[in-house]
């Protein structure tokens, strides 16, 4: 289970994606994860700034300067940082889970407020409503989201989290710590 946010290490691998197809500047990096997301996230300037001066501090981005964009401070990998991409690709599958954790952690809000009797939130109209109509319809952008990229058919799994993870051979124990301890802390 995720405490809160965006998986950790996440903006970190992103920033460091982005970065390996070509130099770029934060607020590029903002807007580029922002469309990734579909324009659903866009993370604050507060995370990557920090993360593009702590790439640099270890090494992995150097900063550049471009005649054309003086005042803009575009970073590139270095080897060191096209080495820690590498490592962070291999380390990746690790954070699967807590990133499906926290995709059906809000959804499952969004449908509790919608169905669950402690939550009181009025219907107003022509706005996003907490029914069971705008609920299948997230559902549905999801689908057509994953049919759109992996170019296959939805199927559902008729399997309880625990029956899935089985099934699977993922240990539905393992603690988050366990993960975060085999990827640096960036956020």
């Amino acid at each position: 289970m995720r405490k809160s946010g965006p998986p950790k290490g996440l903006i970190a691998y992103l920033v460091l994606e982005l970065l390996e197809e070509k130099p770029r500047y934060g607020y590029e990096i903002l807007k580029e994860i922002r469309e990734i997301s579909g324009g659903h996230w866009e993370p604050s300037y507060g995370s990557v700034y920090p993360i593009l001066y702590k790439f640099e501090e270890k090494g992995w981005t150097e900063r550049i300067e471009r005649e054309d964009e003086p005042d803009r401070k575009y970073f590139e990998l270095t080897d060191d940082g096209h080495a820690e991409l590498a490592d962070r690709r291999e380390n990746c599958t690790e954070k699967a889970r807590d990133f499906a954790d926290v995709i059906l952690g809000f959804f499952h809000v969004y449908a509790a407020f919608s169905t669950d009797e402690r939550f009181e939130i009025p219907d107003h109209d022509g706005e996003w409503r907490f029914d069971e109509t705008f609920s299948a319809w997230i559902v549905e952008q999801m689908v057509r989201h994953h049919e759109h990229y992996f170019d296959s058919e939805f199927e559902r799994v008729e399997a309880t989290p625990d029956e899935f993870y089985e099934r699977h051979g993922v240990d539905a124990d393992r603690e988050d710590d366990d993960a975060e301890a085999a990827v640096d802390g960036d956020s």
